[in-house]
């Protein structure tokens, strides 16, 4: 009776310069390649070998990052608060990582031509981007998005908070403060308009949010952008406007515009005297316009651990508090897995107001 093998026989035909190559190999090694089984056994090393060193080779690769320029997309014009806070961020990063950060702007669409790109791209840390509220929007506004900000993704870190501000004509007299806009508006539903920068922007959703949670009836304008928006606010053909405070702050303080409550859970230290929409009598009541980065899902932890990590030491230095401040940016900060936590409760809180307000951009 025969004995069986202890393990299965494997079958696996190496190709003869294969087998020549591994001989030469062996000759200089002093010992000699067989044949069967012992040639499939030395394949198998040679594939264990390389598997193995494939996460080394990954770890090496994060060691040495960056070894070139890094490209940060702005979804916007420039500009704004997000092209203020990726340009002084970029700046400090570079001097804490060695190697150029350029960014480059590249608007359209709500922020989904520059979102598409980064998804599209490479993930090996050298294309991230900055990102708002709208990676958490669009989805529930545009039928036809060409990303999933969930899973093409890799969170980086939350950055600020820029709260909006609900401001009117500052010679109004008969409002005074945010409870004088409610009362007002149930007491004459769809007589009273707020302005915005345009459907789906911050200015809009928060303009939306406090009518769906006051249960308001007031009615939207937007414009192409907050100038115009801001311009007929203050010329009274509209009657309110959640502006950013980038925005609105200048006005206040030159006396143009009258600021009645801010969007955020928390009063901002910029105007620290301005209480929250939620304290002032819409209980419930939080709108906090964000700013956070992103690279192409893929990119390895290494390397985003180490984006995360110059992210926050250049938060802390002067000149990006300096410009925070000139801005009225919040300063966040988390770490990757805080911000893909909150990515998905405010997935979930969108897309539950949007269903309910019918906001469309289509």
């Amino acid at each position: 009776m025969s004995r069986q093998p202890l393990y299965p026989r494997i079958n696996i035909r190496i190709p003869q310069e294969l087998i020549l190559k591994q001989n030469r190999l062996a000759a200089i090694i002093g010992t000699k390649v067989l044949s069967g089984a012992s040639k499939a056994g030395f394949a198998l090393a040679g594939l264990s070998i390389a598997i193995g060193a494939a996460p080394q080779a990954m770890a090496a690769n994060a060691d040495s990052y960056p070894e070139r320029t890094i490209s940060w997309i702005v979804p916007f014009p420039p500009g704004g608060a997000m092209d203020a806070i990726a340009r002084v961020l970029s700046d400090s990063m570079s001097q804490d990582l060695g190697q150029s950060i350029v960014v480059e702007n590249k608007p359209g669409a709500g922020g989904n031509i520059g979102a598409t790109q980064v998804a599209r791209a490479k993930p090996d840390g050298y294309t991230i981007m900055i990102a708002a509220n709208g990676m958490a929007v669009n989805p529930f506004l545009y039928s036809n998005l060409k990303y999933d900000p969930i899973k093409d993704f890799e969170p980086i870190s939350l950055l600020a908070a820029v709260p909006n501000i609900l401001v009117t004509q500052a010679s109004r007299t008969d409002v005074n403060s945010l409870e004088d806009v409610i009362r007002q508006a149930k007491e004459k539903p769809g007589d009273f308009t707020y302005a915005s920068a345009g459907v789906g922007t911050s200015i809009h959703l928060a303009g939306a949010l406090f009518t769906y949670t006051g249960k308001l009836d007031m009615l939207h304008i937007p414009y192409k952008g907050s100038g115009p928006a801001v311009s007929d606010l203050m010329g009274g053909q509209v009657d309110y406007m959640f502006d950013s405070i980038t925005s609105a702050k200048p006005y206040i303080e030159t006396g143009k515009l009258k600021a009645l409550a801010i969007t955020t859970k928390t009063r901002s230290s910029v105007l620290p005297d301005l209480p929250t929409v939620a304290e002032s009598g819409m209980e419930g009541y939080e709108l906090t316009p964000w700013f956070a980065t992103f690279a192409p899902a893929g990119t390895p932890p290494e390397i985003i651990a180490k984006l995360n990590q110059s992210m926050l030491k250049a938060m802390e230095t002067d000149r990006v508090k300096q410009i925070f401040a000139t801005i009225g940016a919040e300063k966040i900060g988390s770490t990757p897995e805080e911000l893909r936590s909150y990515m998905a409760d405010e997935t979930a809180k969108w897309k539950k107001v949007i269903a309910e307000t019918g906001i469309s951009i289509d």
